[in-house]
């Protein structure tokens, strides 16, 4: 097994807890953007907010005005995150059918794909979780990806490509390692993930065409305030990716681990594995969605923000950790001799 079951629990809860610890600075990072909108407010209107009570008349200048602004960090924050919370209260409820159509995925029934879904519901009754929906995403591509942020919302979706090239155990491999990523919160963390970047992303991206539209500040310093804005959002974004990324980075070993787990059968995990190798590309499913996939093939700048390790490291960690086998190193059985 690639983890004993304590050593599963226990990689299990630290990576909770680390994911935890890194979700706790995007509240601090919508901050940072509301500080940086309120400079840029100034820098555009001429204006300065009014002085803070017990703080005097602010000082002239640039480190004069951004003071004041610093003063009001504590209403700056409540409207940040009232806002945030409104967008992550609307993406709680509907981030499904936002996904769903992003990818062009669609549910699927026990009638309609009755093989697939029974290999889904075997895994789940298993582990004494809930069954799944399932959904089928029409291409060619092979991949897989599940979703949700509770019970009453986790799916697990797949291509047609996938379904055409595995086999029942590669399948049922592929299937048991999307459950893990919900058996282990990966899934909740990373939709959540994704919904604050989301926001992140949506007001730099505003910031940055009022400010290019702008094109000035109402007075001499209104300029370098919009600058020093600038910089923050960009600061704050740059952090949120690098957040985003850090979420999805290992886990992969774990949902494989995850699926040796449930099917006992390490050698169909790796078969699935190199049969989708270079195959998974869906064009139109966004960067967000396609971190939570089996396979990211999009490793962008050098593989540095690179959001799943490379089949053949999974594939290595599966044969000396788990005793898996490659296909070429799996003996055919000896033809047995009729006796006369």
């Amino acid at each position: 097994m690639l983890f004993g079951a304590a050593g599963l629990r226990t990689h299990i809860w630290n990576n909770n807890l680390r994911s935890i610890i890194l979700l706790a600075g995007f509240p601090i990072l919508l901050v940072l953007i509301g500080y940086a909108l309120t400079l840029v407010w100034m820098g555009l209107s001429g204006d300065d907010l009014p002085p803070v009570k017990g703080m005097g008349v602010p000082a002239e200048g640039i480190g004069g005005r951004m003071a004041n602004a610093s003063g009001h960090l504590p209403q700056i924050g409540v409207i940040s995150l009232g806002l945030a919370a409104v967008w992550f209260v609307i993406a709680w409820f509907f981030h499904q059918g936002m996904i769903s159509a992003a990818t062009g995925a669609r549910p699927v029934s026990r009638q309609e794909e009755g093989e697939l879904y029974n290999l889904l519901e075997n895994l789940a009754i298993s582990r004494g979780l809930p069954m799944p929906r399932l959904a089928i995403i029409e291409t060619d591509a092979m991949n897989a990806y599940a979703s949700g942020i509770s019970e009453r919302n986790y799916t697990v979706t797949v291509t047609r490509g996938l379904m055409a090239a595995l086999d029942k155990d590669e399948m049922e491999a592929v299937l048991a390692h999307e459950l893990s990523h919900i058996r282990h919160g990966d899934v909740r963390m990373m939709v959540i993930a994704v919904i604050f970047v989301g926001i992140i992303s949506f007001v730099a991206e505003i910031s940055f065409r009022v400010l290019i539209r702008s094109g000035g500040g109402g007075r001499r310093s209104g300029g370098v305030l919009i600058l020093v804005a600038a910089g923050l959002i960009i600061i704050a974004y740059i952090l949120a990716i690098l957040i985003r990324f850090s979420l999805s980075r290992r886990r992969e070993y774990m949902a494989d681990a995850g699926a040796v787990e449930l099917t006992k059968n390490p050698d169909a995990m790796i078969s699935a594995l190199l049969k989708i190798s270079g195959q998974t590309e869906i064009e139109k499913a966004p960067s967000e969605i396609r971190e939570m996939m089996i396979d990211n093939p999009r490793s962008g700048f050098m593989g540095v923000f690179a959001t799943h390790p490379p089949i053949d490291k999974r594939v290595d960690m599966l044969v000396e950790h788990a005793g898996g086998r490659r296909p070429d190193e799996i003996k055919p059985p000896h033809p047995t001799v009729p006796q006369r």
